[in-house]
């Protein structure tokens, strides 16, 4: 008997294949277990177009996803990071942040789709490089950099200049 298979099977063959098995195995398992379905002339001509169409959409995928990729090949990421003065990260950079700095340029991706090359996370200021998987097999390699953010060496220069004035400013009040 022939049938189209809805699923891969071991020893049988993979999804939308059609093949040729026995009699009993077809009409006892793989058919009323909804593994397969009989490859009528009709069901062949329906499976026929639903592969082509199923083509058609996978391929505009596909080529979304490799523009996806040379976009992320060439772009220049920065992270920024709340830093101590030593280039310490207080916390950790992670998948998220790289996420919501590639969101802050217009690259919208999913943070469970990148992968940081070498470390889950991120605890020093530096070049780093990250995966990011576009689709099934296509990948990109994002270089990124964690710099310290606007609010990170601020703080520590107010608080010198905080210091600064308090200790001058009784010795010009004790020299007048």
């Amino acid at each position: 008997m022939e049938i189209i298979l809805k699923q891969d099977i071991k020893n049988v063959g993979y999804k939308d294949d059609v093949v040729k098995v026995k009699d009993g195995y077809a009409a006892n398992y793989l058919i009323p277990q909804g593994m397969a379905i009989m490859a009528t002339p009709t069901a062949k001509k329906i499976h026929a177009e639903n592969l082509r169409q199923r083509a058609h959409k996978e391929a505009k995928v596909r080529s979304d996803a490799e523009a996806l990729a040379a976009k992320l090949a060439k772009a220049a990421v920065k992270v920024p990071a709340k830093v101590s003065s030593k280039g310490k990260v207080f916390g950790s950079v992670g998948n998220i942040q790289l996420a919501e700095a590639l969101a802050a340029m217009g690259i919208e991706v999913d943070r469970k789709n990148i992968e940081i090359v070498g470390a889950d996370a991120i605890k020093a200021t530096g070049a780093y490089e990250a995966v990011v998987k576009c689709y099934k097999d296509i990948k990109a390699t994002v270089n990124f950099e964690v710099v310290p953010s606007e609010d990170s060496e601020p703080q520590e220069v107010e608080a010198k200049e905080a210091e600064a004035p308090a200790t001058e400013a009784p010795a010009e009040v004790a020299a007048e």
